[in-house]
C-alpha cells in the first residue's frame, strides 16, 4: 500500500460518520471531502434522508451505496434510496443474487479481495466469516489514510485480522456480552446463532481482534452493532478501554438513535 502521505489541507481529508448502528439499522457514511458514499443502509427512506440531512448531506451527493450484506438491518433503505436519487448500488454477487433488495436498476458487483474506486476513494471488499450468501466488509483508503468498517463477523479470523491492520480509524463491531446473551430473552437457536462463529462478534472478541490488528495508528475506534438486549455500551467499553493506555478519547460508541457525527482522520 505505500507510506502514509500527511493528510491534505481544507476539506481534503478522510472523514466518517454513522447514521445508526445495531439490530434496527446500520448505515455508515464515509468521505473523502469531494466524494461522499454510503455503506449500507438500514433504515426506511425518510429515516435515512433525515439522518442524512443531520449529518449535512442531500442523497444526492452521494456517488454510491456500498452494500455489506442482505440481512434487512442492512439493505431494508437501500432500494428505495437509489430508485428516489439515481444512486449506484455495488454489493458482492452472492449479495445480489440473494433477490432481498428487490428492484435496484444500477447495480454494480464486486469481487471479494479485489480493490475497486469510487472516484478518490480507494475501497477494498473483504470477505468475512457471517450467515449471508457472500459478505463482505470494507477497508477504505484516501489521501494517505484507511478507515476499516469491520461489523457482523462471526470471529476474527486470521484473513480478517490481516486485511485490517494498518487502518488509520476502524468501525468495529462489539455485539453482545455472553453473559447477557445467555440470560437474555432470544430463543435458544438465535442465541447459537449470534454466539456462533458465523453470527456475531462479543466484546471480548473484539478486544482479542484489536489486539491482533494492532494500535498504534488507530485515531478512531468506534463500538458499532451493539445489541439492545444483550450488551450495554459501558461493557463494551470497559472490555477496550484497557487496550488504549489511559487514551479513552480514542473510544466512542455508535448508538442505535443517533450513531455519531463527522469524525476526521489526520
Amino acid at each position: 500500500m505505500g507510506t502514509p502521505q500527511p493528510a491534505r489541507a481544507g476539506g481534503q481529508q478522510l472523514r466518517f460518520a454513522s447514521l445508526g448502528s445495531g439490530s434496527k439499522g446500520n448505515a455508515t457514511l464515509v468521505s473523502d471531502g469531494e466524494t461522499h458514499i454510503l455503506i449500507d443502509c438500514g433504515f426506511g427512506l425518510r429515516e435515512t434522508e433525515a439522518r442524512l440531512a443531520r449529518q449535512g448531506l442531500h442523497p444526492r451527493q452521494l456517488a454510491a451505496v456500498l452494500v455489506t450484506h442482505e440481512h434487512g438491518d442492512h439493505i431494508r433503505g437501500v432500494g428505495a434510496l437509489a430508485r428516489r436519487h439515481g444512486l449506484p448500488v455495488y454489493l458482492s454477487a452472492g449479495t445480489w443474487l440473494s433477490g432481498r433488495l428487490g428492484d435496484v436498476p444500477r447495480h454494480r458487483l464486486i469481487t471479494p479481495q479485489t480493490r475497486f474506486a469510487i472516484e478518490g476513494l480507494e475501497i477494498d471488499p473483504v470477505t468475512v466469516p457471517h450467515d449471508a450468501r457472500e459478505p463482505v466488509q470494507f477497508r477504505i483508503d484516501a489521501w494517505g489514510r484507511r478507515l476499516g468498517v469491520l461489523t457482523d463477523l462471526g470471529h476474527p479470523s486470521a484473513h480478517v485480522t490481516k486485511a485490517f491492520r494498518g487502518c488509520d480509524a476502524l468501525i468495529l463491531e462489539c455485539n453482545h456480552d455472553p453473559g447477557m446473551l445467555a440470560e437474555g430473552p432470544y430463543p435458544p437457536h438465535l442465541k447459537r446463532r449470534v454466539g456462533g462463529d458465523w453470527g456475531h462478534l462479543a466484546n471480548g472478541q473484539a478486544h482479542a481482534l484489536l489486539r491482533q490488528v494492532g494500535l498504534d495508528r488507530l485515531q478512531h475506534i468506534v463500538c458499532s452493532h451493539i445489541s439492545e438486549q444483550n450488551n450495554r455500551p459501558e461493557l463494551a467499553r470497559e472490555t477496550l478501554d484497557p487496550l488504549l493506555d489511559g487514551d479513552e478519547r480514542r473510544l466512542v460508541v455508535a448508538a442505535q438513535d443517533k450513531g455519531i457525527d463527522w469524525q476526521f482522520i489526520a
